[in-house]
């Protein structure tokens, strides 16, 4: 099974076990994703999202944060400025591997997320 993923502004194919780099994400390293904005989702049976795939969702793993390649602008201004503008960027990305490719969200926490919030509004009315 494989998925298209959109994150950081870009779309990703990924599979069980898949190692990306993406864009800089919050965690460290050990901790869990979650990938809401699924595109498409392939294998026995293809689906292609209106522009999302209801209830999908993948989770990775975080394996590193790290630095890009270092990207050098140079400009030079000609005859007789003498001009000159060296700057170097780094970009920040998150080394993740895919772990699980869910169809469906699980429907139990949704159900019970659904109930506790009724519950914590009538406690609050209460005091």
């Amino acid at each position: 099974m494989f998925a298209v993923l959109k994150t950081g502004g870009k779309q990703y194919k990924v599979s069980a076990n898949d190692v990306l780099t993406v864009e800089k994400l919050a965690g460290d390293a050990g901790d869990t994703v979650q990938f809401d904005e699924i595109l498409m989702l392939g294998g026995d049976q293809v689906t292609v999202g209106t522009p999302l795939v209801k209830g999908a969702s993948v989770r990775a793993e975080v394996l590193e944060q790290m630095l890009g390649p270092k990207v050098v602008s140079y400009k030079k201004r000609r005859r007789k400025h003498s001009s000159q503008r060296k700057r170097g960027h780094r970009q920040q990305l998150t080394r993740v591997r895919i772990t699980d490719i869910s169809a469906s969200a699980p429907k139990a926490k949704a159900a019970k997320a659904e109930v506790a919030e009724p519950a914590a509004a009538e406690a609050v009315a209460a005091n």
